[in-house]
């Protein structure tokens, strides 16, 4: 007979396998064993398929074959272990096994490396350039506030939405935006329609704690000083 793929399963693996029906299911068991960990005399045998449950398992294991049992292709093959749970080893722990942790300094010794390849290909902290590309991207932001003559007080409104009119309140830097370096712009809106009340994790930046939302903090490059007053709602309906 030709062999049947089987699903062989148990605690700690699952797997494909072909299963032989002229074996003995004592050479079952020896052959599961080094594929479960499951010593042969701990294994309870089993075989799942659509029918039902039916147990591997024979008066004399030595001469009993497994062409008496329902082998079925891609049956699930379960393996118990009977063992006490303080008794099995559990071989997804890797907790107490013995590593060895290769020092700094060795590691950048080696020349096959991540690391190694990264000083040759001049990347991350390796780029002679970075520091200076860091440094003419917070100067832009200095320059956009200077340009656009951005300052605490001014009315202004914020990425050419005319509905978005506030004033500004706050120019500098938040350490509390992520990988946020360099100038922002706070901007209490005339509207609740931002993202804030003037502060970011716990830090306050301006006015005092609200459920509404009116404080929102931008790029300067997204702000616009200039004369933009709060807009009237009764002058809108009067032009209805």
């Amino acid at each position: 007979m030709a062999d049947v793929p089987m699903l062989v399963i148990s605690d700690s693996t699952s797997s494909e396998r072909r299963i032989t029906p002229s074996w003995t299911i004592t050479l079952l068991r020896g052959k599961l064993e080094h594929i479960t960990g499951v010593p042969p005399s701990s294994q309870r045998l089993s075989i799942k398929t659509p029918a039902g449950t039916t147990p591997i398992e024979a008066a004399d294991e030595d001469a009993t074959t497994l062409d008496g049992f329902p082998l079925a292709p891609y049956a699930e093959l379960h393996v118990t272990d009977t063992r006490p749970a303080g008794a099995r080893i559990n071989y997804n722990d890797t907790s107490t096994v013995e590593k060895y942790v290769l020092p700094e300094e060795e590691y950048e010794k080696k020349t096959d490396s991540v690391l190694a390849w990264k000083k040759a290909q001049k990347l991350g902290r390796f780029d002679p350039d970075a520091p200076s590309l860091e440094e003419a991207k917070l100067a832009g932001f200095e320059r956009e506030i200077q340009q656009r003559g951005i300052a605490v007080g001014k009315r202004c409104r914020v990425g050419a939405d005319d509905a978005r009119r506030g004033v500004v309140q706050y120019v500098g830097d938040v350490k509390e935006i992520p990988g946020g370096s360099g100038a922002w712009v706070g901007v209490h809106l005339d509207e609740p329609v931002g993202k804030n009340d003037g502060s970011i994790n716990g830090h306050r930046y301006w006015g005092q704690e609200s459920s509404l939302k009116h404080g929102v903090f931008v790029r300067p490059e997204r702000v616009e000083v200039g004369d933009y007053p709060v807009l009237d709602d009764l002058e809108d309906m009067e032009e209805i």
